[in-house]
């Protein structure tokens, strides 16, 4: 194996090259089409495949191409959502659920373990529960699976009890076959669901890289010695856990394997460690075929050593890291049930008819039935003015002008130094709102979901999608409280009820917890405290003290992870949120 370090592109804007790329994609294929502005890939025939089959949606950062748009065609899937080179798309992907909802069959989204992919999908899902809902529709059938595959690199904190868990990788492409398959044949949301549940269960991938890869517009982020290898190295140019002299590929493919089949998440899949597996071996984008060769014959090789035969053997360019020179394996392990290993393999056998799968897929489609305008129906609000409502924004924006500098200060030290500025976004956008007069605030359901766009729209990034989440929550929560009759008025008990199953809603996206040193210790006190005993000015100080607390907390979520200690600082994203509740306590309690 040879070594990369290409820094040159073909490249005309970096700022359209994503746009430009899935041009290109419809070009070469033409049954399928594209919606530019948002980025999302779709098959043509959507109408017959929206009336006949599961829908399945999926996506995630450009740069891993073929994935994710090249796996839309007949047999797999119906429709991918591509945001900036390793970027997760944001508001796009509720544009695409939209568009490819089948209301007999039901859609399923399925994603890589990535907290903005899980968070901003996530979103995306509940949403669109929330538009359905204020429909007056039954709530949809849509469900979203999370692949997380990778053994490459271990977070301390997965053995406890909601870890962040595993990194999706190429394994992922897998569960795309097996789910497409499904769906092709007509089988139920629920079918499909398991199948690709034990695939994301049962996948272990690892890889390693000559290099990481050069990025458009910005060039290489680090480089390796020529010597060098790195194993463990994701898909985003992410370091792996280890760097070493580079060996002959018989003793790295050989190693590569070692790790995979002692790894716990295998051991635990797999107690006896043997048994029919299938093999994808997958070229991170600057690997040549003759060397992608040898490395499938050796890993083939390495798994028989130990007792793992490959029933069958997936060898190419299937999830890449843009151009990087590496290769990762990923084994899934069939079952035991002869019958159920026989329908798996079936189902990787089962032809599907796209770009990323089969070379050079053309299944050409009358272009009068190509659907585009078949997005589904947007949310509308009648505006309303409410001065309870609107001192309570007021209020809280105040308070988040007077404290971003310390929120900000605090992120600077153990973060990215953005939160401060990114709620100030959020909190002015929702302020602006009630000025123009845009909200629906006689109806406490409708607005905060108006708000939840709006935060949306303003706000960006993690801690932007998490407000977003629970406030689709707490939005869902009030609605059905109120329809069902279940409360005569929306006292502070009921309100910290609401935000209570809301915080069931964020507790789907996020492994974060109380004890993680997120704006989580913050909010859940504030609601049990409010929901319990429905004083605002006890439920205050209890997501006080618990921001406060987040000071001797060890991080084990976010960037913080990274930093290790923190030196005594109050996370800053429960700080900005104490900001926001103390601003509405005020008002409240005037």
């Amino acid at each position: 194996m040879s070594s990369n370090n290409n820094n040159k592109h073909f490249i005309t804007d970096p700022t359209t090259l994503v746009r430009d790329s899935l041009q290109g994609l419809i070009h070469a294929n033409p049954h399928l089409s594209l919606d530019s502005k948002e980025k999302v890939v779709f098959i043509k025939d959507l109408a017959t495949r929206r009336t006949n089959c599961v829908t399945l949606l999926c996506g995630g950062g450009s740069g891993h191409e073929p994935s994710h748009a090249g796996f839309v065609g007949q047999g797999m899937l119906t429709a991918a959502v591509c945001g900036h080179v390793f970027a997760s798309p944001t508001s796009q992907v509720l544009s695409c659920l939209r568009r490819i909802y089948s209301e007999e069959k039901g859609s399923l989204v399925v994603i890589k373990n990535y907290t903005g992919d899980v968070l901003n999908f996530g979103r995306a899902v509940e949403r669109f529960k929330s538009e359905r809902v204020h429909q007056g529709k039954s709530m949809p059938k849509v469900a979203m699976v999370v692949v997380g595959d990778d053994v490459g690199v271990v977070n301390p904190n997965d053995d406890e009890e909601g870890g962040v868990g595993r990194r999706g990788l190429a394994g992922t492409v897998l569960a795309y076959k097996l789910a497409g398959a499904r769906a092709a044949n007509g089988d139920s949301l629920e079918q499909i669901k398991k199948t690709i549940e034990y695939a994301a269960s049962h996948t272990f991938t690892i890889g390693c890289a000559l290099n990481a890869a050069s990025v458009p517009g910005q060039g290489m982020p680090r480089s390796l010695k020529e010597n060098e290898i790195e194993v463990g190295m994701g898909i985003h140019n992410e370091p792996g856990f280890e760097k070493k002299a580079l060996e002959p590929a018989d003793k790295l493919i050989d190693s590569l394997v070692d790790h995979i089949v002692k790894s716990h998440p295998f051991t635990k899949a797999s107690p006896s460690g043997k048994g029919n597996v299938v093999i994808l071996i997958n070229n991170l984008g600057a690997i040549s075929n003759l060397e992608m060769g040898l490395v499938t014959k050796l890993a083939v090789e390495a798994a028989a050593s130990r007792g793992l035969k490959a029933v069958r053997v997936l060898s190419g360019t299937y999830m890449t890291g843009l151009a990087m020179p590496g290769i990762s394996l990923s084994v899934l392990v069939l079952p035991d049930n002869q019958s159920e290993q026989q329908e798996l393999v079936a189902l990787l056998d089962q032809p599907a008819n796209c770009p990323g799968w089969i070379n050079q897929a053309h299944e050409v489609v009358d272009a009068g039935n190509t659907d585009e305008s078949a997005k589904g129906p947007t949310q509308s609000y009648t505006p309303a003015s409410d001065p309870a409502w609107e001192r309570v924004i007021e209020a809280a924006y105040n308070n988040v002008v007077e404290q971003e500098p310390e929120i900000t200060r605090l992120d600077q030290l153990m973060g990215d130094g953005d939160c401060g500025q990114v709620l100030l976004s959020g909190a002015t956008a929702i302020y602006e709102a009630t000025k123009d007069k845009t909200l629906p605030l006689n109806d406490p359901s409708a607005a905060l979901a108006r708000i939840s766009s709006i935060v949306e729209d303003a706000m960006g990034g993690t801690s932007g999608i998490i407000y977003c989440l629970f406030l689709d929550g707490l939005s869902q929560q009030l609605h059905q409280i109120l329809k069902d009759g279940q409360e005569k008025s929306l006292t502070a008990k009921v309100w910290g009820k609401a935000m209570l199953g809301a915080l069931g809603t964020l507790y789907q996206y996020t492994t974060a917890r109380p004890g993680h040193r997120t704006l989580i210790d913050a909010l859940q006190p504030f609601a049990k405290t409010l929901a319990e005993i429905g004083d605002v000015k006890a439920a205050l100080e209890a997501a006080d003290k618990g921001a406060k607390a987040t000071a001797t907390m060890k991080p084990k979520r976010g960037r913080a992870v990274y930093v290790g200690q923190n030196d005594g600082l109050a996370d800053a994203g429960a700080i900005g949120l104490v900001s926001v509740l103390t601003g509405i306590s005020e008002a409240l309690q005037k």
